[in-house]
């Protein structure tokens, strides 16, 4: 299953916690594919992706969520990885 499959299934603190599994597994087996391998990297996006979070919301034509839900920790720290 794809890494972005999984991020689509994720509902439940359990479904996160293994998508985070999957994630850090991911980084180390395909790490060129990554945008943002270091910490400090991936942080800088994850504060830009949660800066403009509305407007990729928008984008999709879905609602912003007025609480993040599992699957919104999900989207933050997939989008992480790769976000500029």
């Amino acid at each position: 299953m794809e890494l972005y499959e999984r991020l689509e299934s994720v509902k439940s603190r359990e479904d996160l916690i293994k998508f985070i599994f999957h994630l850090r597994m991911d980084l180390k087996t395909n790490s060129d594919e990554w945008g943002n391998i270091t910490l400090e990297n991936y942080l800088e996006a994850m504060e830009a992706w949660i800066t403009d979070m509305d407007g990729v919301y928008l984008n999709q034509n879905q609602p912003m969520p007025k609480q993040p839900s599992w699957k919104t920790i999900a989207d933050i720290l997939y989008a992480s990885s790769m976000y500029e």
